[in-house]
C-alpha cells in the first residue's frame, strides 16, 4: 500500500518519504519489522520505541513514524506526526482494509463484569447463527485462533489485523472488551462500534487515572466516539449512578438494563441456587425465559447487560435464550473447583472492592455453613483499594485467609500489611500467609461440608508476576493438587449408557 493513503485521514503531518512509497507491512515492535515494514516508534510505560530504530532500520524498515522532530540524518525515512497511537490507528485501518466497519462490532467497558458480558453475548450470537471474533482479558478468540491475552484490548495494529481474519473466515460481528487503559491510550481510535455496553464503574485504576473523575472520563470516550460519532446503540446500566453522565449523548439508539424498576431490560421471578440462575427478563421486544448455570446477582446482570445487547441488535428471543443457556462457565469467574470434596471451592477473578464483595454475597447465599475466602492484592497498583478489600473479606466471611496476589515489584509482606488494616477493621477471624500455595491449602484444610471456599483475585491467570520473575500458577490448578492431596476423589459413574 502507498505511504500516503495509509495516512489520508491524518491531520498535520510532515512527511519525509516519496508519498508513493510502497509499504508491505506496520510494527510498532521492532522484533515484527522486515524488509518494507513501516516502523512507529511509541514511547510505553515500560519501554521506548525510539531506541529500537537502528535495529528496525538494520532489520528494513522503509520510514520511521514518529511524535518527535526527525534527526538530520534520517530526514528522507521520517515521518512525524502530532498523536502516534491515532496514526497507528488510522494506518491500521486502512491497511487491512477497514474491517471494523464490515462487521457488528460490540466494545464493552466498566470497571466489572466486561468478560463474563463479551463471553455471554458471543455465546448468544453464536447461538444465532453469526460467526464472531472474541476479544477481552481471557483470550482472543476469532477464525478459528486461540491467542492468550497480552492486554485486555489489544494495540490498535493488532486488532485490525484480527479483525480482518474475521471478515476473511466469513465472520459477521466481534465483541471486545475496552478497558479504561485502552480508551486513554486511544488503542481504539477509529473503530467504528454498531454498540458499546457501560457496566459499572467502581473504584479500580486509580495508580493510572490517579481519581475517580480521570476513571470515568476515559470510559465516557467509548460513547462520545473515538474519532468517530457515537455508537448506533449504547447499552447503559440503570443501577449505577455513573450512568446517568452517559445519558446525554445523541445515540440513535439506548437501552437501560438492571434490576431497577425503570430499566427497558429487567429482570422478574429470579431464582437462584448451586445449579445457576432462572429468570423472566422483560425487554422492548418481549419476554426471555432465561436459565443459566452461572451463579450470583453479578452474573443476572450481566446476563441483563448481554439480553439488552442483542435485543437492540435485533437477535431473536429464542436465541439469547439458548445463547445464555449454553454458556456453561467463564474461565476464572465463579468457576467450580470439583475434586469431590462436600464444599463448594469457586476461583475468581475479583480484584477490586466492589468484586470482592458481589463474589462473597453470591457465595454466602450458596453456603450451608461457613464462608473461607483467600485474596491478596496486587503490587504496583492502586494502593488506597488494598484497605477496602480486607475489610470486604473480613465483614464476608466466616474466615478470610489474606495471602499474595501479584505482587511485581513490591514487597508482598508491605502489600498485605495495607490490606490488613481493613481486616482488622472488619473484627473477624483472619489468617495471614505470603506464600499463595500454602494460603490456599489452609483455606482447604479449614473447610467441611457444606463451605464454601472462594479463591480469589487471580481467576483465569496462570502464572505469578513475582518482584524477579513471573512463575507458573493457577489457582484452580493449584487447588485441585491440594484437594487431591488431602485424599478427596471425584467419583466416577459406572452407569452404562
Amino acid at each position: 500500500m502507498k505511504l500516503a493513503k495509509l495516512f489520508a485521514r491524518v491531520a498535520d503531518l510532515e512527511m519525509g518519504p516519496r508519498a508513493d512509497e510502497e509499504i508491505s507491512s506496520l510494527a510498532y515492535d521492532s522484533r515484527r519489522v522486515k524488509q518494507g515494514t513501516l516502523f512507529f516508534a511509541i514511547r510505553g510505560e515500560k519501554a521506548d520505541g525510539h531506541d529500537f530504530i537502528d535495529q528496525a532500520l538494520a532489520q528494513g524498515a522503509v520510514a520511521i513514524v514518529s511524535e518527535r522532530p526527525a534527526p538530520a540524518n534520517l530526514a528522507t525515512r521520517w515521518v512525524r506526526i502530532p498523536r502516534i497511537r491515532r496514526a497507528l490507528a488510522e494506518a491500521g485501518r486502512a491497511f487491512y482494509g477497514e474491517p471494523d466497519s464490515l462487521l457488528r462490532l460490540v466494545g464493552i467497558t466498566g470497571t466489572n463484569g466486561k468478560t463474563t458480558t463479551a463471553f455471554l453475548l458471543e455465546s448468544i450470537l453464536r447461538a444465532a447463527g453469526i460467526a464472531t471474533g472474541l476479544f477481552g482479558t481471557v483470550e482472543y478468540r476469532f477464525a478459528g485462533r486461540v491467542l492468550t491475552a497480552g492486554n485486555t484490548t489489544p494495540e490498535s495494529l493488532d486488532l485490525f489485523s484480527y479483525l480482518a481474519d474475521v471478515v476473511q473466515s466469513g465472520g459477521q460481528a466481534a465483541v471486545m472488551e475496552v478497558s479504561s487503559h485502552a480508551l486513554a491510550q486511544e488503542r481504539v481510535w477509529g473503530f467504528h462500534f454498531a454498540a458499546t455496553v457501560f457496566t459499572n464503574l467502581t473504584q479500580d485504576h486509580l495508580d493510572y487515572h490517579q481519581n475517580m473523575e480521570n476513571y470515568f472520563a476515559a470510559k465516557r470516550r467509548l460513547f462520545e466516539g473515538m474519532g468517530t460519532p457515537p455508537p448506533h446503540l449504547a447499552v447503559l446500566n440503570a443501577d449505577d449512578p455513573w450512568t446517568e453522565r452517559l445519558m446525554d449523548l445523541p445515540y440513535a439508539r439506548r437501552i437501560t438494563y438492571g434490576l431497577n424498576s425503570s430499566a427497558q431490560v429487567k429482570a422478574k421471578q429470579i431464582t437462584e441456587g448451586p445449579a445457576g440462575l432462572r429468570a423472566t427478563v422483560v425487554t422492548p421486544n418481549g419476554k426471555l425465559e432465561i436459565e443459566s448455570p452461572l451463579l450470583g446477582r453479578a452474573n443476572l446482570m450481566n446476563i441483563l447487560a448481554a439480553a439488552a445487547t442483542a435485543t437492540g441488535l435485533e437477535v431473536a428471543a429464542e436465541k439469547i435464550e439458548a445463547g445464555v443457556a449454553s454458556l456453561a462457565l467463564v474461565p476464572g469467574r465463579m468457576e467450580r473447583v470439583d475434586a469431590g470434596q462436600p464444599f463448594l471451592v469457586l476461583v475468581d477473578y475479583a480484584h477490586t472492592e466492589d468484586a470482592l464483595r458481589n463474589v462473597l454475597k453470591t457465595a454466602r447465599e450458596l453456603a450451608r455453613n461457613r464462608l473461607i475466602v483467600v485474596f491478596g492484592c496486587g503490587g504496583d497498583r492502586d494502593r488506597v483499594k488494598r484497605p477496602l478489600m480486607g475489610e470486604a473479606a473480613g465483614s464476608l466471611s466466616d474466615l478470610a485467609v489474606l495471602t499474595s496476589d501479584n505482587p511485581r515489584s513490591e514487597d508482598p509482606l508491605l502489600i498485605m500489611s495495607d490490606a490488613m488494616v481493613g481486616l482488622q477493621k472488619a473484627g473477624k477471624a483472619y489468617l495471614a500467609e505470603v506464600d499463595r500455595e500454602v494460603a490456599i491449602r489452609k483455606a482447604l484444610q479449614h473447610a467441611h461440608d457444606g463451605d464454601v471456599v472462594v479463591l480469589a483475585g487471580k481467576g483465569h491467570e496462570t502464572y505469578q508476576v513475582l518482584k524477579d520473575q513471573t512463575i507458573p500458577f493457577d489457582d484452580r490448578d493449584v487447588a485441585r493438587k491440594i484437594l487431591r492431596g488431602l485424599g478427596y476423589r471425584r467419583k466416577v459413574s459406572n452407569e452404562k449408557h
